[in-house]
């Protein structure tokens, strides 16, 4: 009898803690799977499963895939479509006329880490996750952005938002995910992940918990190379799946599985997370009890195809127990291989059978039984319609005091000479010109182009004009590690020289934040963390008084500037 009552336990909390709604059965959902499924062959089926690439634009110019799209669901009555780079009104008129054709309507699915800027460039950009990840405890606000997000895809036609991202980013020099990441704090990239999840799945939008189980802790990308990371279970149990845990339970819909070799717990030379049965059906299905649906990362990637070519990796990917392969290189020779699986026993119908369904229940629950035309009018001044707000609320919650001399609280008036070295701007920015405008500031614009004459220069007039106070900004430098974030190395000789001469000199960093590791000399610094016009000007209203610095620093910037680091201020 105990044993019965613990069992029943168990089934409940598995099934309340991992409810997946938009995968829930009901009377109508049944009789509409079952009557989907009933009409397709085979190999439409099979093609259920799959996710290809629909853009517009490659390397900035004109390239069209819709052409191949519609052939494959002309041919195939393909599963999904992923939307990558296209204006807004484009790829929405692209959508209307995919579903028109579609037997079986279309998932479309797209990279919304900060909304659909991120592949539509004419749509500002959402902060970046490692942003939000420097506001402090303002989950209500997270939720907000997160809600745009799904209002962006709703308004645009898309049904799947590949987001949030929550991968601990505990290596500075991971080349993929850095910015894209809340951060290396657990609990924040945890919270703030199942809040961005809940705003994207309150407008009916499958969320994405991206990318299992943990792709923070790597120095290679693994659409180059396969990473490998060399931790045992129960330390990725410890730190890298906590967040995916805490998004099983508040119930996101899918999970992306990334291609990363963990030898602990699959030691197969070659083989992938995501193509490994230990990792989505022991660890992920079994051990955590996820049953909603799974992705693979991209299967074009160089971290699995060139282990497994011709098709291969999707047979592996469906052995691995995932449900949809996203970007399989060949439609055809990726359905003949499965084929083939099926018929030497090394698949069976009945799993393809669950994840078939399990999509079609997806579909369902999100809509997809009646579609209607995506309303192409106004479409990007609608999707543009509240970004700038949210930005602006970003920029003020997560502007931060990395270090300051208290007596060295910036308050600056028009009675002070001020210096502003403007890193890598090629012209005067936002402000750069509020600080000649309003304090008659003296402004040095200093690309990285420029050469060590050019830097000496500079160096000297600051020497030689009595300025009160000096600041340095430092712009446009790579998100991304490699080569110094891009930023020059006379650059980073000239700011630390300023701080050599004059020790009261404010560095503020717009960008990743990584990046202060080469001005820690300073004693006074600003993180910012973007680089835009909004960003620029919260921080000149910092620096005249007007507005709180309230972030805290989201990674470990060094021993002495751990994660969490911040100075709360008032306004002066």
């Amino acid at each position: 009898m105990k044993n019965i009552f613990y069992f029943l336990w168990m089934l409940f909390f598995v099934f309340s803690t991992n409810a997946q709604p938009i995968l829930r059965h009901s009377a109508k959902a049944d009789k509409w799977v079952d009557s989907v499924y009933q009409s397709l062959t085979p190999d439409q089926r099979i093609a259920q499963l799959m996710v290809m690439r629909e853009s517009t634009i490659k390397d900035g110019k004109a390239y069209i895939y819709t052409d191949e799209i519609k052939k494959e669901i002309k041919e195939y009555n393909i599963g999904a479509i992923c939307l990558f780079q296209g204006a807004p009104g484009v790829q929405a008129t692209n959508i209307n006329q995919f579903q028109q054709m579609a037997q079986t309507p279309l998932m479309v699915c797209m990279d919304v880490e900060n909304g659909v800027g991120m592949r539509m460039p004419e749509v500002m950009k959402l902060p970046d996750q490692l942003t939000l990840g420097a506001v402090r405890k303002q989950e209500k606000l997270i939720k907000k952005v997160g809600e745009e997000i799904g209002r962006q895809c709703d308004r645009v036609g898309v049904n799947v938002a590949y987001a949030p991202v929550v991968d601990i980013n505990n290596n500075p020099n991971n080349p993929i995910i850095g910015y894209r990441s809340f951060g290396e704090n657990k609990r924040i990239v945890a919270d703030y992940g199942v809040a961005i999840m809940k705003g994207i799945q309150s407008n009916n939008i499958m969320a994405c918990a991206k990318h299992f189980p943990g792709h923070g802790d790597v120095d290679v990308d693994s659409h180059l190379a396969l990473p490998i990371i060399h931790k045992s279970l129960a330390q990725l149990d410890t730190l890298e799946l906590y967040p995916f845990k805490k998004m099983f339970k508040a119930g996101v819909g899918s999970v992306m599985i990334a291609h990363l070799f963990i030898p602990a717990i699959d030691s197969t030379p070659h083989l992938a997370s995501s193509l490994s049965p230990k990792f989505v059906t022991d660890l992920l299905r079994k051990k955590m009890g996820f049953q909603g649906i799974s992705f693979t990362d991209a299967l074009e990637m160089k971290g699995v195809s060139k282990y497994f070519p011709g098709g291969e990796v999707a047979v592996k990917s469906l052995l691995a127990g995932n449900d949809m392969l996203c970007l399989p290189e060949n439609i055809a020779t990726s359905i003949n291989k499965i084929n083939a699986a099926l018929k030497d026993g090394r698949l069976q119908w009945v799993n393809l059978e669950k994840s078939i369904k399990k999509v079609l229940y997806a579909k369902f629950n999100l809509g997809l039984n009646h579609l209607s035309n995506i309303d192409t009018a106004n479409i990007t001044v609608d999707l543009n319609r509240h970004v700038e707000k949210l930005r602006s609320e970003v920029a003020k919650y997560s502007l931060t005091v990395v270090k300051m001399q208290r007596k060295h609280l910036p308050s600056l008036n028009r009675k002070e000479n001020i210096a502003y070295v403007a890193l890598g701007a090629d012209a005067d920015n936002t402000i750069s010109s509020q600080l000649k405008a309003q304090l008659g500031a003296t402004i040095f614009n200093v690309p990285y182009a420029s050469g060590k004459g050019v830097v000496n220069g500079i160096l000297n007039k600051l020497k030689a004009g009595n300025f009160d106070k000096i600041i340095v900004g430092v712009h446009n430098y790579s998100k991304r590690p490699a080569d110094n974030f891009d930023i020059s190395k006379d650059a980073i000789v000239l700011a630390n020289k300023i701080e050599e001469f004059d020790p009261n000199a404010l560095l503020i960093d717009f960008g990743n934040p990584y990046a202060i590791k080469y001005f820690s000399g300073y004693a006074n610094i600003i993180a910012c963390y973007e680089d835009d016009g909004i960003f620029q000007q919260n921080a000149f209203q910092f620096l005249i008084g007007k507005t709180k610095a309230k972030g805290h620093l989201p990674v470990s910037v060094s021993s002495k500037m751990p994660v969490g680091t911040g100075i709360y201020t008032r306004c002066r």
